[in-house]
């Protein structure tokens, strides 16, 4: 592989110019267009349908895309339990098993497995909303910080 084409692609794969984009943009650029179907204790169900902003290069949903929604919907799901802070997270894992496409319905379920004094632990599903088909699994566990007693 030649490695300035490499070193060309990393650099330049955006067009954004410097540094203007709005900040928290990553996630409001994911986040666009996600609707929460259902909120209870533990339990957390968004959807939405894929936009061709967040494919990847084969034209399915992106694996970073996936990873976002499992963080960022799994630490709403820390909030349905009574926390006051969703918590850093200390580790993240997705597996991917299906596609998703352009227009498709997906749905997102989070679960709390386990939310104690230092640390939470969750699941999350990715599903596509018309078969039930699963497009990922993860599991995100999140260190929660204890409250000062000063």
């Amino acid at each position: 592989m030649d490695m300035e084409k490499l070193k060309g692609y990393i650099e330049n794969s955006a067009t954004i110019e410097r540094d203007e984009l709005p900040l928290r943009f990553f996630e409001s650029l994911i986040m666009y267009g996600l609707s929460v179907d259902l909120i209870e204790t533990g339990r957390v169900i968004c959807s939405f349908k894929v936009p061709p902003r967040l494919l990847n290069g084969g034209n399915y949903l992106h694996g970073g895309v996936t990873a976002t929604l499992v963080d960022l919907v799994s630490s709403a799901a820390i909030y349905t339990v009574g926390a006051t802070f969703p918590g850093t997270s200390v580790e993240i894992n997705v597996s991917f098993l299906d596609a998703a496409f352009a227009d498709e319905e997906i749905e997102i379920e989070a679960k709390t497995l386990r939310v104690g004094k230092a640390v939470a632990v969750l699941s999350v599903e990715l599903r596509k909303k018309n078969t039930g088909k699963i497009i990922a699994q993860g599991r995100h566990t999140k260190y929660l910080p204890v409250p000062s007693k000063m």
